[in-house]
């Protein structure tokens, strides 16, 4: 941790708050020591460490929400005295906006590519005016609450955007209602003393404004499981050590609910027309010295933010006193509440924020551990809108149209991968520091990991381009790829994953394909004409027929073997060979055993999707478990038979169950030194049952799909030599992308590709040798035939792949009872 190079009572007071904080999280642990900060009067002594703790929690990033305000009425029965959002009924005219001209201001937002609609209203104003109640009648609502429901539900429907509630004081009864429309809240604490409620105070006159109301509310939305913004608002005349008294009251409820999802610290500003109109504002000192108090109290995983539009220096400023969020800025309604202080331009904010040595990313309007713990905090309803904005970290998804599989897969506009790596001064020395732990063969933790998936800007460009420069010290310059055939020999499956548009009941006939089987005498003539077209590799794979057995896979390994004994026979994943056991009464072992004599050469690694119960349980909740999965890919390693590794990303899960699949992997390598490549796959999701139920990411982001590649050469150095991308679900431009990020090999031909196009993936079914080479070249490579285990190719396979003649059709048979003849050697359906 950051040391304040200091002397005085300052640097004795620093000293004894690193001595009291938590390694992982820090914050002050005793009140005592910070209620020694009022002493300290120049915020640049406490900045050091406070943006040291920042970094701990928030890396490199410093977020912001695209939002639009929706002023919906500037009734409220309170009377701050520095307050110009609230106005009496003669001067409003109408009390509410209507619910077309709310959409009007939604709709504006939703083109100019906002997320947010912040919904800024007064306390209760029905409470206080007639004019109000009367207004609501008229509407057809009995209270303000019911009236925002009303129109935060069209907002939603009709424009996408995620309502966010500024409305005050709220019942629970309130919040119960409410929260189905809005996956976040917002009540301002502005302070804790209740002599500001004082006669001659700001808040004189103010009811809703008393602490303990509003302390009350924000307990009420922490046991209704509510994310809420609160903060503080300096410079109305409070002492600092109230400020403190404060933000400690913020702190105990967020302790006791973990529902506070940002504190932000916002300076009074003297308006014309108020009671307070002559009052001093605070310094831009001042603010900032808050600002790093609050990091301090609050610590580095609480969010902290401080509005642009209302600090009159230096923005850089903020970043140094430990700030990691802007708030909500607009680029289409100004400030309600501050009409005289205009939003910087994203472009400026973007500018700034980088001077500060940090990237600005957009958030939603709900922060990245809600959504991540959604069935907990969101109301379900909200989810499919929570997940179509988001990325897998919580954050918004800003990679341009590129989507997994679709043919918007060629759109990389939203990404470049840097051909340099950056200066080191640069870049965080938190992603250093890991980088350097990968290169040093160290023992990795989650959170280094985690950390990975979330650089951006120029930490981005550094692991992108160490990890590209690590694979060409590994692997050379040369791209490999396999000539091989995919036989996908059923499409039937007695599982029920969530993910899985490729399988289908018995007479099942929606979605893309209808229920078939291939006889073995057309996977011996597929096998035949891969071998003529130049392949060195079959990969056998399929759905789990409920006829299926053993004796099955045996036949599909023998008949491959016999047509082409030369040829690789590379099939059936952890689930097939658990299958085939199982419906024998053999062991794992004792079946792998049974394949390899048959002619198995080595196993897929796929099944694999997330090696997380908690994900499994949501994506394929009867398949099998995550231990079962490396049981049997280390049963075929002890037997000689490699194996593929593969992860299946951007559905339900989130980085920290990539990173744990990955570690998994990790100390099964370490453990076998069994599996030959690392292959990330992206969750295609068009036809995927998970996203037509609303319950899933639409895929990863470009970000997102290259970062999986790179965080796989740069954690599994020294294990897995080879880190292979899917252009089926890249598609070429973003295979390219991961080309340059520390990719060497692009897999197979594959001349037949099903189960990517049944999710709805719109890529060729081949990719041939001279598409290879081309892509190859592009990037100034050359595209180099291999076999499957990264061996070379005689002259006579490579010549017989480039004069590939083209495919003949292949044959399905439609889907019923299994039959088997004699010696269990043919396969063929008939009418259930």
């Amino acid at each position: 941790m950051m040391k304040a190079a200091m002397s005085s009572p300052v640097s004795q007071i620093l000293k004894k708050i690193e001595y009291s904080a938590d390694a992982a999280q820090p914050r002050l642990n005793q009140k005592e020591l910070a209620y020694e900060l009022e002493a300290v009067q120049d915020w640049r002594a406490l900045s050091d460490l406070a943006s040291a703790w920042r970094d701990i929690g928030w890396g490199n990033n410093v977020s912001y929400s695209r939002k639009v305000f929706i002023p919906l009425t500037h009734l409220c029965r309170d009377v701050c005295h520095y307050c110009t959002f609230a106005k009496a009924p003669r001067v409003v005219g109408p009390a509410f906006l209507t619910v077309e001209q709310a959409l009007e201001i939604a709709r504006a937002g939703a083109a100019a590519g906002c997320r947010e609609a912040l919904f800024t209203l007064g306390d209760r104003p029905e409470a206080r005016y007639a004019a109000a109640r009367e207004a609501l009648q008229q509407l057809g609502h009995a209270s303000t609450a019911s009236y925002v429901a009303e129109v935060a539900q069209r907002v939603r429907a009709e424009t996408g955007l995620l309502p966010h509630f500024n409305m005050g004081v709220l019942s629970a009864a309130e919040y119960q209602a409410l929260r189905p429309h809005a996956p976040s809240f917002g009540i301002m604490l502005e302070t804790a003393s209740e002599r500001l409620s004082e006669r001659g105070g700001p808040h004189y006159g103010s009811p809703d404004k008393h602490p303990a109301v509003r302390l009350e509310t924000m307990r009420l939305a922490g046991e209704a499981h509510i994310p809420i913004t609160s903060g503080i608002l300096i410079g109305i005349g409070e002492t600092r050590r109230e400020r403190l008294e404060s933000l400690f009251a913020l702190r105990d409820l967020h302790d006791r609910y973990g529902h506070l999802q940002e504190v932000i610290v916002q300076n009074f500003r003297a308006k014309a027309g108020t009671k307070m109109v002559n009052a001093p504002e605070p310094s831009m000192d001042e603010l900032c010295w808050t600002t790093a108090a609050a990091r301090l109290i609050l610590g580095s995983a609480m969010s902290i933010q401080v509005p642009p539009n209302l600090f009159e220096g230096d923005l850089t400023d903020l970043i140094r006193a430990g700030i990691n969020d802007w708030g909500g800025v607009s680029p289409i309604t100004p400030d309600h509440v501050n009409p005289e202080a205009p939003w910087p331009h994203l472009e400026r904010l973007s500018d700034v924020t980088a001077r500060g040595g940090k990237v600005l990313v957009e958030r939603l309007t709900v922060y990245p551990q809600y959504i991540d713990a959604r069935d907990q905090w969101v109301d379900p309803g909200l989810h499919r809108d929570l997940l179509l904005h988001s990325d897998c970290g919580g954050l918004a998804r800003t990679d341009g149209k590129w989507i997994a599989g679709s043919s918007t897969a060629t759109d990389i506009s939203g990404l470049q991968v840097q051909a340099t790596i950056p200066n080191a001064d640069s870049v965080s020395p938190q992603t250093i520091d890991i980088v350097n732990k990968c290169l040093s063969g160290d023992r990795l933790e989650e959170a280094d990991l985690v950390h990975l998936f979330k650089v951006r800007g120029n930490d981005f460009a550094y692991v992108t381009q160490t990890a590209n420069r690590l694979r060409q010290e590994t692997n050379g310059d040369n791209i490999t790829y396999v000539v091989n055939r995919n036989i996908n020999y059923t499409n039937v499956c007695q599982y029920h994953c969530n993910f899985c548009a490729f399988s289908k009941g018995r007479v099942e006939e929606s979605l893309r394909e209808k229920p078939y089987i291939v006889e073995l005498d057309e996977i011996r003539r597929r096998v035949r004409e891969a071998w003529d077209r130049g392949a060195t590799e079959v990969c056998l794979q399929g759905g789990i027929h409920p006829d299926y057995t053993g004796h099955t896979y045996l036949d599909i390994c023998s008949a491959a073997k016999t047509e082409c004994p030369d040829i690789h026979i590379h099939a059936f994943s952890p689930l097939e060979i658990m299958h085939g056991a199982q419906s024998l009464g053999r062991t794992v072992k004792a079946f792998l055993s049974d394949l390899k004599k048959a002619g198995l050469s080595t196993l897929p690694g796929t099944a694999a999707e997330i090696l997380d119960d908690e994900v499994r349980r949501q994506i394929c909740p009867d398949k099998l478990n995550t231990q079962e999965w490396l049981t049997v890919i280390r049963t075929a390693h002890e037997l000689g038979l490699r194996t593929t590794a593969t992860i299946m990303f951007g559905h339900v899960e989130s980085y920290r169950h990539w990173a744990q699949h990955i570690l998994k992997l990790i100390e099964l390598q370490r453990n076998t030194r069994g599996l030959t490549e690392f292959v990330p796959l992206p969750f295609v999701h068009e036809e995927a049952p998970l996203f037509r139920r609303n319950r899933s990411h639409q895929g990863p982001t470009l970000r997102e799909a290259v970062l999986m590649h790179t965080v796989g050469r740069l954690a599994f150095h020294g294990l897995i030599d080879n880190i292979q991308t899917s252009w089926v679900k890249m598609g070429e431009q973003g295979s390219q992308l991961c080309l340059q990020a520390g990719v060497n090999d692009l897999g197979g031909t594959l001349m037949n590709e099903s189960i990517s196009r049944a999710a709805g993936a719109a890529h060729g079914q081949e990719l041939p040798p001279a598409a290879m080479a081309a892509l190859a070249a592009r990037l100034g490579r050359t595209a180099v035939q291999r076999t499957t285990l990264y061996g070379r190719v005689s002259i006579e396979r490579q010549q017989a792949a480039q004069a590939a003649l083209p495919l003949t059709p292949v044959k399905y048979v439609k889907a019923g009872r299994l039959v088997r003849g004699e010696g269990h050697q043919v396969l063929r359906s008939v009418a259930s």
